[in-house]
């Protein structure tokens, strides 16, 4: 694991202020995560707030990039109500750091906006506006995690194509996995992203989210020129609605649920691996995205 041992159930469970971590200074590049879906309602956004808690629990200096602009709502799963968010920052009203807003369970938030038409499709501005803003944010983290939209808007591929890695989210859904696909072909067809890996959400065990993996990884592999590995499932879980009622991270709210338990194994593993490449920061991967 990158930063600390692995806590227990009750350590999960227990609060923890922002700030008292212990997190460790980094010694390497920031890890930057694009976790991607192609049909929304398959759990990405949730996902991706309960590994950002689990990570930040393992020491780990994690900064959630709400990425769906326009339909944004990391922030409502988790019941925080921020004042200001990126659209401030594109607009040169607020810098990053005065809109970052602090997370359950010690990790950071970046919000975005929704209902906002006009930034459906980021400008080339835009971008460079986020590129110096994200410049000074490399030295604090460990890992960002960009929750991008669903789909393949613009806005989606450029925030895929401004991470290391990207994990895309699918369903047992058949519809799920058709669009699952559709979002590896234009990021390896137009964009030449050849390496993704797959969480299989909302399965009954196991056994079903290889059978998923199995189709999916049939259809990339016969018909394009991409590695797609398997990271691993999270199964179905009546505790995980429950908790985004209650607007908690289930990870924290039921640290002993099934679901909590396989998206725990998921964050143990990323938190072990190293980076795949070199890099001076997040600046460089945003920089060749435009």
């Amino acid at each position: 694991m990158r930063n600390g041992k692995v806590p227990s159930p009750d350590e999960w469970a227990a609060p923890l202020e922002l700030g008292k971590t212990g997190h460790r200074r980094r010694k390497r590049p920031v890890r930057v995560i694009a976790v991607t879906s192609g049909k929304g309602g398959v759990g990405k956004t949730n996902i991706t707030a309960n590994m950002a808690c689990l990570l930040a629990r393992m020491r780990n200096r994690v900064l959630v990039l709400d990425a769906d602009v326009g339909l944004a709502n990391i922030d409502v799963i988790l019941g925080l109500t921020p004042t200001f968010n990126l659209c401030h920052v594109l607009a040169g009203e607020k810098t990053l750091k005065e809109v970052i807003v602090p997370g359950p369970g010690g990790f950071r938030i970046l919000p975005s906006a929704s209902g906002l038409q006009e930034m459906s499709d980021l400008s080339r501005g835009h971008k460079l506006t986020l590129i110096d803003e994200i410049r000074t944010l490399r030295d604090e983290l460990d890992f960002m995690l960009i929750d991008t939209g669903a789909g393949i808007s613009g806005n989606v591929m450029y925030f895929n194509m401004a991470a290391q890695e990207i994990i895309v989210v699918t369903s047992p859904e058949p519809t799920a996995i058709t669009d699952a696909y559709a979002v590896i072909k234009v990021l390896n067809q137009r964009h030449a992203k050849e390496r993704f890996r797959v969480l299989v959400n909302m399965v009954k065990n196991e056994e079903e989210a290889k059978e998923v993996f199995a189709r999916l990884n049939q259809a990339t592999s016969h018909f394009l020129n991409v590695t797609v590995a398997y990271l691993g499932h999270v199964v179905q879980d009546d505790h995980v609605p429950e908790a985004v009622r209650k607007q908690k991270p289930f990870v924290t709210l039921f640290p002993r649920s099934a679901a909590a338990r396989c998206l725990r194994d998921l964050a143990e593993k990323i938190g072990r691996e190293e980076p795949d490449h070199d890099t001076t920061g997040t600046l460089g991967f945003f920089w060749d995205a435009m």
